[in-house]
Formats: structure tokens, C-alpha cells, sequence
């Protein structure tokens, strides 16, 4: 079994190797196996990250109810278990575990995931479920329809048909299922008489918009509110040419040429924006973290990857950026009063701290009460019909922080997390983005 002593180097800032996802050998079952059981002997030996997903405590269990209570009494087979209870949060790699790259140990427990992924769907395809789930884009078309948007919203909110459909669809009757609005944002914008301001007016950039499938399909307003206070502070906002899902749920499926195909399709789109001048930004932090992380190990040569990757901000980040230079507008008229923030996981492993909140706080009379625990909703596993029971108590500790907060709002930089602390609270109340909240402390 791996000790526990901490070695030389591991108290160095962590990095991350390039995913060598295009080589055979990253294929190898063999090979595969191997490293898991080695990582899987290093975590065992630790179980520091007990409390963050589901994958340590099945690990951990599979380890403690073995023959020999070490990892080599595990079955290989059984390693699938752990596998597909990681969904790619990055929080052991980022927040707990000592052994990660620099150190001699090599510990890189997400992206070991992903690997295995990666190998199982190579091997064997998914479900339609799981392509229907990750196929944010045609789905979101399809049910952007008009009397389809309406027809499917109604659906999702019968819960004994939603019952009904449970064995069938494989989503779980109680999750909460995003709704579809049939105008999508792109749309919107075109028509919405955005400020048009020459940006060489402008003292301190520009901004081109990844809208993404979920702001741009399921809950535009929220990008409304984040280009209305991009404009307030007098900030020229553009859409990308073309745009399609940044692949993070194809990621999360392992779907690694679909992820290609994806970047094949945005990043000469945002090269070309960067060229032109513009920053980046998008209000979902996944795809924030897909073209500042996982697209630039995964191509690591690709110089548009790299460019893109150098422009792209967490919107609060880059309104924080602008505040450090004396250029953020701070007249706030309203006051927030006290605010529930749960930090979204893929924002926290961006290492950009606490941006949103240093915002928010900027508001007079408005206390934070800050959430730093993940909401186990990670856009498709809460809601899959054999995981969404481990997604909710995986949060149930962030809905007891709102509970005692007794907030005037509550609010997540990711809003689908923010929809999962409103299914486990089920007490009328919803959710707010944090963009929202900044936009009503404007009075805008």
C-alpha cells in the first residue's frame, strides 16, 4: 500500500501534463488497468478526497469489503465503478491531493478518469440516453421548436408522467430538467438594439460572447443580464460568428473526436475574434474552463487553441480586472442585502479566487455568505435516473448552508447548480445568476 509521506516537489504549484489522447497506447486496456490500480493504491492510501464525490467512498468501499482490504483484491471490473462516479470536477486534482504533478507520484486522478472513459467508449459506444443527453446542441434546436419548446416544458414539469417515462428515457422523475425557450438568445440578440458604440471610444476593450448551448437555448436572460452590464460600464459586446457546444459533455462521456470536431468548429471563430481584438469571455463556467484547460491539453500545439485560451475570461474575472484599474462603474442604487454564493466547481479550479464575490461585495449593505462545496449536479449526472439520489445528498450539505444562511437570494456562478440547491430546498424559491443579481443592484 502507498504511504502517505509527502514528498520533495509536492508543495510546488501544481501542473497539468498534455492529454496524449491520439496515441494508441493511451488506449491500451492493459496499460489502463495498470494505472488505475497504481492510482487507485496512492488514493487508498490517502482518502483525503472522501468528501467530494462519489467515486472516493465507492473506491474506498470496493478496497475496505475486498479479500485482502488492499487495492489488489479488487476486481479490474469493478474499477468501472469508480470511473463513473467522476465527473470531471477537478476538485481532488485542484484542492486536495498532495501527490500531483510535480510530485514524483504523477497523480492526476481526473484526467486518469477521462482516460478510462475514454477507452470504455471507444470500445463500446454509450447509450442514447447519454448521446442525447451530450448532444446539447440538436437537442436544443429540436426542442427550441415552438410548440415543441411549449409541449416539452409541460412534460418536464408532470412528475407522474415524468414517472411514467423514468425506466424508459433513463432521467430521473425528480431532477430538474432545464426548460427551452423556443426565441434563443442569438436570435435575441440580432434584434435587441444592443449598444453599438465604436470600440475605439472605448478606453478598455471589448467583448465577444460565447453564449452557450445553455445560455443561449435554456435561460437567455441571464446573457441578457450579463451584456446589459457589460454595456452599463461601457463595455461594445459581439456574439461569435458561429458557435456550437464547447464539448465539455462530450468530454464527460469520454467522446474525445466529438470534442475535436467541436473545437474544429468555435476556435477559428474566437482566433479570428482575438485577432479583431476582442476578449472572450462565457457565462457558464465549464466552457470557460474547455477553452482555458482541457482544449489546450488535449491540442497542446494548436497555436489558435493557445491564442484563445490567453483570451478568455470568467466574466467576473474580467470585471474585477477592469475594477483593479479604477474602470468598473460602482454607483450601485440598489442594495443586494444578504446573498447565498455557492462557487461552482469549474470555476474554483481556475485559480482565479473568488471573483464573483469580491463583485458582489462591491454593492453597499450586501453581506456574501460564501459556499465552497460542490452541488454534485455537473449538467447531466444529476439527473441520470441511477445517479440523480447521489447528486442530491452530494448536495445536501450546500442546502443546508442556504437553509441557515436565510438569504435574500441565492445564486451560483453555474446555474444549473443553482437549480439543483433549488430541488433540494423545495420551498417555492429560485435561483438568481450572479449577473443578475449585479445587474439589479444597477437598476439597469
Amino acid at each position: 500500500m502507498a504511504g502517505s509521506n509527502v514528498r520533495e516537489g509536492s508543495l510546488d504549484a501544481p501542473t497539468r501534463h498534455p492529454i496524449d489522447w491520439q496515441s494508441e497506447s493511451f488506449y491500451d486496456e492493459q496499460a489502463l488497468n495498470d494505472e488505475l490500480e497504481r492510482v487507485f493504491d496512492i488514493c487508498h492510501g490517502c482518502r483525503r478526497c472522501v468528501s467530494l464525490c462519489h467515486s472516493f467512498p465507492t473506491l474506498f468501499d470496493l478496497v475496505d469489503e475486498s479479500e485482502t482490504m488492499e487495492v489488489d483484491g479488487v476486481a479490474k471490473d469493478d474499477f468501472w465503478k469508480v470511473v463513473e462516479h467522476c465527473y470531471l470536477c477537478d476538485l481532488c486534482y485542484m484542492t486536495k491531493c498532495p501527490y500531483v504533478p510535480p510530485h514524483e507520484w504523477n497523480v492526476d486522478f481526473p484526467h486518469l478518469m477521462l482516460r478510462a472513459k475514454a477507452v470504455k467508449f471507444k470500445k463500446e459506444g454509450t447509450s442514447f440516453r447519454n448521446k442525447m443527453l451530450s448532444s446539447t446542441d440538436t437537442v436544443g434546436k429540436i426542442a427550441g421548436i415552438p410548440v415543441v419548446a411549449q409541449t416539452v416544458n409541460t412534460v418536464n414539469n408532470i412528475k407522474p408522467l415524468r414517472k411514467l417515462m423514468q425506466p424508459v428515457t433513463g432521467i430521473h422523475a425528480e431532477a430538474t430538467l432545464p426548460r427551452f425557450e423556443s426565441k434563443s438568445y442569438r436570435q435575441r440578440f440580432k434584434g435587441s438594439g444592443d449598444m453599438q458604440a465604436d470600440p475605439g471610444e472605448t478606453t478598455w476593450g471589448k467583448v465577444a460572447m460565447f453564449a452557450t448551448c445553455y445560455g443561449n437555448r435554456n435561460e437567455p436572460g441571464m446573457n441578457e443580464d450579463m451584456v446589459a452590464v457589460l454595456e452599463h460600464n461601457g463595455i461594445p459586446v459581439v456574439l461569435a460568428e458561429k458557435e456550437q457546444c464547447c464539448g465539455m459533455p462530450k468530454l464527460e462521456l469520454g467522446d474525445l473526436e466529438s470534442v475535436a470536431k467541436a473545437k474544429d468548429a468555435n476556435i477559428p471563430a474566437l482566433a479570428k475574434l482575438v485577432d479583431e481584438g476582442y476578449d472572450l469571455i462565457a457565462p457558464i463556467p465549464s466552457c470557460a474552463l474547455m477553452f482555458r484547460q482541457e482544449l489546450p491539453l488535449m491540442f497542446p500545439d494548436d497555436e489558435d487553441v493557445k491564442k484563445v485560451q490567453q483570451a478568455f475570461y470568467d466574466p467576473f474575472e474580467y470585471l474585477m480586472l477592469r475594477h483593479k484599474e479604477g474602470k468598473l462603474n460602482t454607483d450601485f442604487p440598489n442594495r443586494l442585502g444578504k446573498v447565498a454564493y455557492h462557487v461552482a466547481c469549474h470555476q474554483r479550479v481556475q485559480n482565479i479566487g473568488l471573483k464573483t464575490r469580491d463583485a458582489l461585495k462591491l454593492v453597499p449593505d450586501t453581506e456574501i455568505e460564501v459556499i465552497e462545496r460542490c452541488s454534485g449536479h455537473d449538467g447531466t449526472y444529476a439527473v441520470k435516473k441511477e445517479y440523480h439520489e447521489i447528486s442530491m445528498k452530494i448536495c445536501r450539505p450546500v442546502t443546508n448552508k442556504v437553509k441557515q444562511a436565510e438569504p435574500d437570494h441565492y445564486t451560483s456562478d453555474c446555474i444549473m447548480a443553482g437549480h439543483q440547491i433549488e430541488n433540494g430546498l423545495r420551498d417555492g424559491s429560485h435561483p438568481e445568476h450572479p449577473m443578475t443579481l449585479l445587474r439589479v443592484a444597477y437598476g439597469i
